[in-house]
């Protein structure tokens, strides 16, 4: 009796994880099409109590940070402060590639994703395009999240988005740069700045440049987790 009890223990457990697992994609998947129609309410609402947004070179804290970076500074450069989707504005965010690690005591788990962007003003409405932005431009970038249980649900607790690259549509990415460039001063001097700048060793240097991004997943038959580094290592001996 107790091999079953055990057995029925052991399925109830990576039920509960698979579970878990599945409410963490969903979670993020959610973050992807809220961002895709600038609803940056219902962004913040996904985030913990004392949640962040690493984005570039800074961090924006808790749920007045996340506000004002999705609905302060990228709603007023992308929608000229409107909320919703616009006319003419094509912003989808992609999230793809996801591999989720649930912690043993289910209260916090990891999750790596790639985003992919496809953004751009129409023809007939140019009127609303920032000058810095090209008119059409493809985004890539990695995601390594940290998620947390609060009062039972699953929640965003430190959303770290890597962005890797921009490219023009017309040139692509043989051709050009990242056109957002890293924040140099924090808030309230800069009133769309991060709470705080990153140390410069951790900005992350866009396209042409290429750097590992650790990952928060151990590898499936080895079991090792992939640290910054190590593909190098192997290489030099």
């Amino acid at each position: 009796m107790s091999v079953v009890e055990d057995r029925l223990g052991e399925l109830e457990r990576r039920v509960a994880r698979m579970e878990d697992e599945a409410a963490i994609r969903r979670l993020q998947m959610a973050y992807g099409y809220y961002i895709d129609y600038n609803r940056p309410e219902e962004v913040a609402g996904l985030f913990a109590e004392d949640g962040a947004v690493v984005f570039l070179s800074g961090e924006y804290r808790g749920h007045a940070g996340v506000m004002r970076l999705y609905g302060t500074w990228i709603q007023n450069l992308f929608t000229g402060g409107k909320r919703g989707p616009v006319y003419g504005l094509l912003l989808d965010h992609f999230q793809l590639q996801d591999v989720i690690t649930v912690a043993e005591d289910r209260q916090t788990a990891k999750g790596r994703f790639r985003g992919i962007l496809a953004g751009g003003w129409h023809d007939s409405a140019l009127d609303q395009k920032p000058d810095e932005v090209p008119q059409q431009f493809w985004e890539a970038g990695i995601y390594e999240n940290d998620y947390v249980r609060e009062d039972g649900v699953w929640k965003i607790k430190r959303l770290n988005y890597m962005m890797q690259w921009q490219a023009d549509y017309e040139t692509g990415w043989a051709k050009t740069e990242a056109h957002l460039q890293p924040a140099v001063q924090t808030y309230p001097e800069n009133p769309i700045g991060p709470d705080i700048i990153l140390p410069e060793e951790e900005w992350r240097q866009t396209w042409p440049h290429r750097q590992e991004v650790a990952m928060s997943f151990a590898h499936p038959v080895l079991g090792a987790a992939f640290k910054a580094g190590h593909f190098t290592a192997m290489k030099d001996q």
